[in-house]
């Protein structure tokens, strides 16, 4: 059975449950990372020497970095769903991905330290509004492209709105104000009443 080492509340691991349950993959969830430790153990760094999560291990063939692992199985267990197989699909799914990490997380990453990391007292007010306008402005972008296709890698559901749903959901749910996005916003009902979503990415922050 594939194992799957992280704590259930990172967006990056969630990336993964939520590949797994949606291309019906088993697996197993071993809790690691933040307060559950592991990671600094010998036996976790053998897996990876970064001692980050998510890591998997699917009998035997360990792979890290969590963009990389649902790449992974989504072309191993879901070829023409979760991976288009047509190559151009591929690549607009493909380059969501990208987007997602290097542009629209680190945007959102300090409103998501803010908000749930550190005490409201200590909170930079002037950072957190720098951080949601800079979080619409690549928002934005999405929301024009959605605007003529119903899934961020075009007609159907594949890896790419993975990558970008995560992050979406916390955007979703801090105590910030949002503009009116139309076209993101149908996007994610769509994901919404998608159960794997619910079950694995829509929980409380923390």
């Amino acid at each position: 059975m594939l194992k799957i080492w992280g704590n259930a509340d990172s967006v990056n691991v969630q990336k993964v449950l939520w590949c797994c349950e949606e291309a019906g993959i088993a697996y197993e969830r071993i809790d690691a990372g933040r307060h559950h430790g592991v990671v600094n153990t010998p036996e976790f760094r053998k897996l990876n020497p970064n001692g980050l999560v998510p890591t998997i291990d699917d009998d035997g063939f360990v792979v890290w970095e969590s963009n990389t692992i649902v790449r992974y199985l989504a072309a191993q267990y879901a070829p023409g769903s979760l991976w288009p197989a047509d190559a151009r699909s591929r690549a607009e799914a493909d380059r969501w991905m990208d987007w997602a990490n290097s542009t629209l997380w680190p945007t959102l990453l300090p409103l998501f330290r803010a908000f749930m990391r550190t005490p409201e007292p200590q909170r930079d007010a002037a950072a957190i509004e720098h951080a949601r306008r800079e979080s619409i402005e690549e928002l934005s972008v999405l929301d024009a492209h959605l605007a003529a296709h119903d899934f961020v890698g075009g007609a159907t559901f594949t890896m790419g709105d993975i990558a970008v749903g995560c992050g979406a959901w916390r955007w979703m749910a801090l105590p910030v104000e949002r503009p009116r996005l139309p076209h993101l916003q149908r996007w994610f009902e769509r994901l919404a009443a998608r159960p794997a979503y619910r079950k694995v990415v829509m929980l409380p922050l923390s």
